[in-house]
């Protein structure tokens, strides 16, 4: 059964898992349009205190009891079918819908844009919010990260325009229908859920023909899969990016610098100006030339979106600046899949310069860990060391071949150590004035540990 928005006004809606990102964004969003929120999580948090402080109720714990009284139920791809929620719900014929349903919903009657794509998504949904902005509009906006600049996930604009972040990891982006979508790569994850790469294939074509027929997919001429999906699309107007001499936007005369890059754009050949931004790596001014696209498409001033894309600094846990100590500086990054973390270490060992790159990693599921053992080890290696804790994966019974010494075993500079307080006095240990440490991990406490690092390495110091 299909909902409109206006079917949620005077409602409420319970949220199963209401402390990560993706929900708490959205129920920060229902509340603006004046929707009543509540919500469960397994941890109080802050995400938590800052949802009841805009009149939501949100709880420690899942229980039967906190669904009383909702009208409508929102689940993630994470919790269980006997979750004690989800279980009262269907006994008592609440309607259930899926994250991607319900961001569907609060969608519907705006100008559109969808992020997907296997790395990027994030950091490229911040940056064509941030371009929109500086275009003089109000977009609304849901994000799998924080924008720097607005200090949140999740915001309910003025405006016509909304940009998502699509996430392809269960194949639910197809019930999103946007006026316009990025596709920023294609390559294989999400296994559990894909067994084969044409599978993984298939959902993202199955996501662009969801595209409206007068809207646009710009996709990224430098990525094989992208590419190849591309090309096969005909019921809307496609635009590609990238250095490829054959892209819409193009850009060349690329400047790659410790802490930023630029390059000049053209459009359909001609120039249009300068794309300055101020995040390192080859991937992040590709992101930005994806941003740039996008905004063009929506006819929105070239001159504008370059100057909002050169005001970026950044989403939470992209190459996140944590903090400095004796020259030391300490970054933490999201990265989850080997290419991701290849790239992001590259940009790492950049903005170091002279001094070396320390990573503290944690992989994040048995299942990827298995099935991308050896790239994660090549990847982990452009580093000068790495430490791998043990593998997080929530509510997964562990693999064989799937744990941190499955990782470690086939590297040249790294070292297992599930130990998360021996490890942080390891890498302060070990790092010295003008190294780079890096935390990257998608899920755990990995993320958490920067300011860890940064009171062991002043605590050295001060002996």
């Amino acid at each position: 059964m299909n909902y409109s928005l206006q079917d949620l006004k005077g409602k409420r809606v319970h949220f199963v898992g209401i402390g990560g990102y993706g929900m708490s964004g959205l129920a920060r969003i229902m509340r603006t349009d004046g929707i009543e929120v509540s919500g469960s999580d397994m941890k109080d948090s802050k995400i938590l205190t800052g949802l009841r402080a805009l009149g939501a109720v949100a709880v420690q714990g899942h229980r039967a009891e906190n669904v009383e009284g909702a009208d409508f139920l929102v689940y993630t791809s994470a919790i269980h079918a006997d979750n004690p929620e989800m279980l009262k719900a269907q006994q008592m014929g609440i309607p259930i819908l899926s994250r991607a349903q319900a961001l569907a919903i609060l969608i519907s009657g705006s100008v559109s844009v969808a992020v997907a794509g296997a790395h990027g998504k994030t950091t490229t949904t911040s940056m064509l919010t941030v371009a929109i902005q500086s275009c003089g509009e109000d977009p609304s906006f849901s994000i799998g990260g924080t924008v720097s600049a607005a200090g949140s996930n999740a915001h309910r604009g003025t405006g016509k325009y909304f940009v998502i972040e699509a996430d392809e990891s269960d194949g639910s982006f197809v019930e999103y229908r946007p006026f316009g979508a990025i596709i920023t790569n294609i390559e294989h994850d999400h296994v559990q859920h894909f067994p084969t790469e044409e599978l993984f294939f298939d959902a993202f074509r199955d996501f662009i023909a969801t595209i409206a027929p007068e809207g646009f997919l710009v996709y990224c001429a430098d990525d094989a899969g992208a590419a190849l999906c591309g090309s096969e699309t005909k019921h809307c107007r496609t635009i590609s990016y990238g250095v490829h001499p054959d892209a819409d936007l193009r850009i060349d005369h690329i400047e790659l610098n410790p802490t930023g890059s630029t390059a000049r754009a053209l459009w359909h050949g001609r120039a249009i100006g300068t794309l300055e931004i101020h995040v390192p790596g080859h991937h992040n001014l590709l992101d930005a030339a994806a941003a740039l696209s996008a905004g063009l498409a929506l006819g929105l001033p070239a001159l504008e979106l370059m100057n909002g894309l050169s005001t970026f600094r950044g989403a939470g846990r992209r190459f996140e600046f944590k903090g400095q100590v004796d020259g030391i500086r300490v970054i933490d990054d999201y990265g989850h899949h080997p290419t991701e973390i290849s790239v992001t270490l590259q940009a790492a060992k950049r903005y170091a310069t002279d001094g070396r790159v320390l990573v503290l990693f944690q992989a994040h599921h048995y299942w990827r860990t298995k099935a991308f053992a050896t790239e994660f080890a090549a990847a982990l290696d452009i580093a000068d060391h790495a430490w791998v804790l043990e593998v997080y994966g929530p509510g997964e019974t562990p693999l064989e071949g799937g744990m941190g010494t499955s990782i470690t075993d086939l590297m040249k500079n790294g070292t297992f150590e599930p130990n998360f307080i021996t490890v942080v006095d390891a890498i302060a240990a070990e790092a010295k004035p003008g190294d780079v440490i890096m935390t990257v991990g998608a899920g755990g406490d990995v993320g958490s540990l920067g300011p860890v690092i940064l009171e062991s390495l002043a605590k050295r110091n001060e002996k």
